[in-house]
């Protein structure tokens, strides 16, 4: 059966999950905070699978009008749900509404409810209440300007959780975002890469997971296994698919350094359970220590920002260390995170190029300084 898709997408991502899903076969349309395409239920099991960046795989059960609470019951109950939810379904509502007449979120999903379970009842010949005791399916109802999006999640927890991160620091990226930070440089598996603050790992990890080529969510579960429709077989093939496609014979060059000992132990619990410990040459080592005759290397950071640490004066010291430290690097390519604004003044040298990103729902820039390889006579 094809479905209308899509991979919802932090803001600043939509253009590394469309390049993504592309990469994989699909044509798609983009918009805010979400990549279209359209695909089956292998599709569905492929996208969960190996996307690095999206946020969730969603299927487009139907889109319409919906100026008062009748039309919205209406439309909802024509829906075929017998397709998509057993008669003990468990389904959660969940919505969210801008800029609409029916502007009332609680009421939105209370209507949507009602009309899925009226619409189950007359088909499963029922007159007491669904038991709701079988699998769970969650149900998104999203309003924008009056027009009304059903929507079924495939994924269950957010593809951010790959499974491996059995423990982490103070205030830690979430694995999609630090793999959407690599994915907008122009990292290979050849090229050396540093992450100097590494915390619980998660940046250098997602590096050597890219550089493998080894699907994501290989280790976890999804939404869609409790489908009515779903056959397990089809996961147990997508995982065998992707386990052969991993990168066996290469060797990689990536560091991962911390001041903090007790921060580079717990990074290496997290690249064990990942399958990417040896991969990954983990150092206690402050930046302002940090020295290489390597070449043309991708460096990213995640430095304190200050704001989140109450401690603006500590977090510029660090971007002087930084600055000391990497600005001699020429032939390699820098990629800094902050959400201090100044952050060129105290790194000592101006961006290439800058990228507004959001961590969560606080406003950080990407700073970007690009550096000039030199093949000829690099050390690799």
């Amino acid at each position: 059966m094809k479905y209308q898709l899509i991979a919802t997408v932090a803001a600043g991502f939509e253009s590394v999950v469309n390049t993504e899903l592309k990469d994989l076969g699909y044509r798609t349309t983009v918009e805010n905070g979400r990549v279209n395409f359209e695909g089956d239920e292998h599709d569905i099991i492929r996208t969960n699978l190996w996307l690095r960046v999206a946020d969730r795989v969603m299927i487009v059960v139907d889109s319409f009008r919906a100026d008062d609470f009748t039309a919205l019951f209406d439309q909802v109950n024509a829906i075929p749900w017998e397709n998509y939810l057993a008669m003990d379904a468990h389904f959660p509502v969940t919505g969210r509404s801008v800029k609409s007449k029916l502007h009332s979120v609680p009421d939105v999903q209370s209507i949507t409810k009602k009309a899925i379970v009226s619409r189950l009842q007359d088909i499963y010949h029922r007159r007491t209440r669904l038991p709701e005791t079988g699998a769970t399916t969650k149900v998104d109802v999203r309003l924008l300007k009056d027009r009304a999006e059903i929507l079924i999640d495939t994924t269950g927890d957010s593809l951010f959780k790959r499974g491996y991160r059995i423990d982490h620091g103070e205030a830690p990226l979430k694995e999609n975002f630090a793999a959407g930070l690599i994915a907008l440089t122009p990292y290979r598996a050849n090229d050396p890469f540093l992450d100097p603050m590494t915390g619980s790992g998660t940046i250098a990890i997602e590096a050597a997971l890219k550089a493998r080529n080894i699907a994501p969510g290989i280790k976890r579960h999804f939404a869609f296994e409790q489908f009515a429709s779903f056959n397990p077989q089809w996961l147990l093939d997508a995982r065998a698919e992707a386990q052969a496609a991993i990168k066996q014979d290469i060797e990689l060059t990536i560091m991962a350094n911390d001041i903090d000992q007790s921060m580079i132990d717990l990074a290496k619990v997290n690249a064990n359970e990942a399958g990417v410990l040896h991969d990954i040459q983990f150092k206690q080592l402050a930046v302002k220590d940090f020295k290489t005759d390597l070449k043309n290397g991708i460096i990213i950071a995640n430095p304190p920002y200050g704001k989140r640490l109450n401690d603006q004066q500590k977090a510029r010291e660090i971007y002087r260390d930084l600055g000391n430290a990497f600005n001699s690097l020429t032939t390699w390519s820098k990629y800094i995170l902050t959400s201090d604004m100044e952050f060129e003044r105290f790194y000592g040298q101006q961006a290439t190029k800058r990228r507004k990103l959001y961590n969560g729902y606080l406003r950080t820039d990407l700073f970007q300084f690009w550096g000039k390889p030199d093949y000829k006579s690099s050390k690799k």
